[in-house]
């Protein structure tokens, strides 16, 4: 039933917002990469969104599926005060170079995810948008976290390259569930051997 999921959503959006609202709106990214602006997706125009996800390959949607790409969706997501959601905007040409997010919960958590624009792939904007994520998580008191595929290398790749991790779970499908670690470095703890390891890294 949909409208259960867009009641649970609105509940937390107000709840969030009573909790962080005020650091998040003082919030001030400091790293973000040369060449590029952040913006927030409340501040990108709808149809722009849905034309940044439409340009993607299908291939790109294999391990990114968090939520839907229509314009309704992406209107819902726009007006979710607990959904931390950004744009990477190259400056010298005005494309949407990358998207990531923080879909949070008002009791601390929240949840990573980004992906880069095929035509921007190679230049490290995903380790920088988790870096972003990282910035803006950990400076309102959220704990992070995130589910990696062991097929996904370059997903994994960036991900540790902008922090340090806990695997929590492996779960089905050969995923990982990962909390991501407030220290913004890799950390040479066993775990994170093990997998760097067994992936190439």
């Amino acid at each position: 039933m949909p409208w259960v999921w867009d009641a649970v959503e609105a509940v937390n959006s107000k709840l969030f917002d009573v909790r962080y609202g005020k650091k998040l709106r003082a919030f001030k990214f400091s790293a973000i990469p040369q060449g590029y602006l952040s913006m927030p997706i409340r501040e990108i125009a709808t149809d722009q969104l849905v034309r940044f996800f439409d340009h993607q390959p299908i291939e790109a949607y294999r391990f990114f599926k968090p939520h839907g790409f229509d314009a309704e969706s992406i209107k819902k997501l726009q007006k979710n005060r607990a959904f931390l959601a950004y744009v990477l905007i190259d400056e010298s040409k005005g494309n949407i170079a990358g998207y990531c997010f923080n879909r949070a919960f008002f009791f601390g958590k929240g949840f990573r995810g980004r992906m880069v624009d095929i035509d921007y792939r190679g230049r490290g904007l995903g380790t920088a948008m988790n870096r972003l994520l990282n910035e803006v998580g950990f400076g309102i008191g959220l704990r992070l976290f995130e589910t990696v595929s062991k097929d996904n290398v370059a997903s994994y790749r960036s991900a540790v390259s902008a922090s340090g991790f806990r695997v929590v779970k492996e779960l089905p499908h050969n995923e990982l569930y990962l909390e991501i670690l407030n220290d913004m470095k890799l950390k040479d703890d066993a775990d994170q051997t093990s997998i760097i390891r067994r992936w190439g890294g």
